[in-house]
């Protein structure tokens, strides 16, 4: 199967350990990265290179971010991401009234920028492939059926088994990533935008409640056993449903 071409995403920072950080951590996700260190290299790489997505620092040396979103906006209607240390509620107003269509302040989470990136470009209706698997598909496990085009979980004995969306997003990374263990940040970094505190027990609550949904007995997993210190393994033997 032909891989899907990776989005492109430009990083417009004039602090290049900023750039640098953010450049590693979307390439270290599969997208194809440009930087741009002011307002003026920004409009020549979305001319010449248009991206899928746009983050962009307001305080830049030569033009300033809100004066940058509207050009950029005035000619495409590429996604931008406002990344910045300014948290006056002013420029998140306008920097959202001119198009933007996220805002991260400074200091942030590379997690919740990746989270927020993944949202937006759902958003819009960017695609690319996801090197863990296509969610397209359908699954076996331990004969249960999972259609994760369809977003749908059935029972060994035929029945609709109902999830919640954070239920069905968690057994998506665990089938698709089996017999692995998985810690806590990578769970949340395989969740595909959804919005987490790092130093709370979401992850641990809502295997619960997956476990609940999906165990013979939840007080002796066999499907989604924790690993003491290290986070979640899905034991059962994952197949592509006919």
């Amino acid at each position: 199967m032909m891989r899907s071409p990776a989005l492109h995403i430009l990083v417009v920072d004039d602090d290049p350990k900023v750039r640098l950080l953010l450049r590693r951590c979307f390439e270290g996700e599969g997208y194809r990265v440009s930087e741009a260190a002011g307002g003026a290299e920004a409009g020549r790489v979305v001319a010449g290179d248009p991206p899928h997505l746009v983050t962009l620092d307001i305080s830049l040396p030569d033009i300033d971010g809100l004066a940058v979103a509207r050009d950029i906006r005035s000619r495409s209607d590429v996604p931008i991401i406002m990344v910045t240390g300014k948290g006056e509620t002013i420029d998140r107003v306008v920097g959202l009234e001119l198009g933007a269509d996220d805002y991260i302040t400074k200091p942030f989470h590379l997690r919740e920028v990746l989270a927020r990136v993944r949202a937006v470009l759902r958003r819009t209706g960017a695609r690319h492939e996801e090197p863990a698997g296509r969610p397209d598909d359908r699954y076996e496990f331990d004969g249960w059926r999972v259609d994760l085009q369809k977003r749908s979980l059935t029972t060994p004995s035929g029945r609709d088994c109902p999830l919640t969306t954070a239920e069905l997003n968690l057994l998506e990374v665990f089938v698709l990533h089996p017999n692995r263990v998985l810690s806590r940040d990578q769970i949340m970094d395989l969740m595909k935008g959804q919005s987490w505190n790092p130093l709370d027990r979401s992850i641990d609550n809502l295997v619960a409640k997956l476990r609940r949904k999906i165990e013979p007995n939840p007080e002796a997993p066999e499907l989604v056993k924790t690993v003491r210190g290290l986070g979640y393994l899905f034991t059962a033997r994952v197949q592509r449903a006919g």
